[in-house]
């Protein structure tokens, strides 16, 4: 068996129902979650947003709101402040632009305030379903020690290899996969090596 196939093997067997962990009951919620989510985990980022989404129903609550006080409901967040200040900014622009919808595509969820590739990539993957690899640390740092991808390479390189490496019709399963082994198994700083089923494939066996 080959590294690719028996990742997915292993993963498969591992979290066969690994999915988004980041509450949300539409796209927008969805969005403002994964911006919140930036350098913080997905628990600290639920615990806010159970509040939030009760107060803030659409882009126009957004909008509405003062600055001062979405910083407020939000502070618990890392690096509230911008968060913030992107919120608001893409609440307008969505309406601005797209009749107050959350768009579809790449380029317009790219083109959205405080909105990168990894983003745009899990709104379209989670919401949309759209076939989609976003590249969060979990994966990256999967991918590298498990000789998908090189040490230097960006997270934009990390998802093209991923993406011409795996079938595409298993990319957004594999990509929530990938962040459970990350986040449950193999960790930043102590990795389950001695139960794992990808030791062999391993950069650092052991570490």
């Amino acid at each position: 068996m080959g590294r690719v196939e028996a990742i997915m093997t292993a993963l498969e067997a591992m979290y066969p129902h690994a999915q988004c962990e980041l509450n949300h009951t539409n796209a927008l919620e969805l969005l403002v979650a994964v911006m919140l989510s930036a350098q913080s985990t997905d628990a600290a980022v639920n615990k806010v947003t159970k509040r939030l989404f009760e107060t803030y129903k659409d882009v126009d609550d957004y909008i509405a709101v003062p600055l001062k006080t979405l910083e407020d409901d939000i502070k618990r967040i890392g690096l509230y402040k911008n968060k913030a200040r992107h919120i608001k900014a893409t609440a307008k622009a969505i309406k601005d632009r797209h009749q107050g919808k959350v768009p579809d595509t790449q380029a317009a969820l790219e083109a959205l305030p405080g909105v990168g590739r990894k983003t745009a990539n899990v709104v379209l993957s989670v919401w949309y379903e759209v076939p989609r690899i976003a590249v969060d640390t979990h994966v990256e740092r999967v991918s590298k020690r498990l000789k998908l991808a090189y040490n230097p390479d960006s997270t934009l390189k990390v998802e093209e290899k991923l993406m011409r490496k795996f079938p595409r019709h298993k990319w957004s399963q594999l990509h929530h996969q990938m962040i459970f082994f990350g986040r449950y198994h193999c960790t930043a700083r102590k990795p389950n090596c001695e139960a794992c089923p990808l030791i062999s494939w391993c950069r650092y066996p052991n570490i």
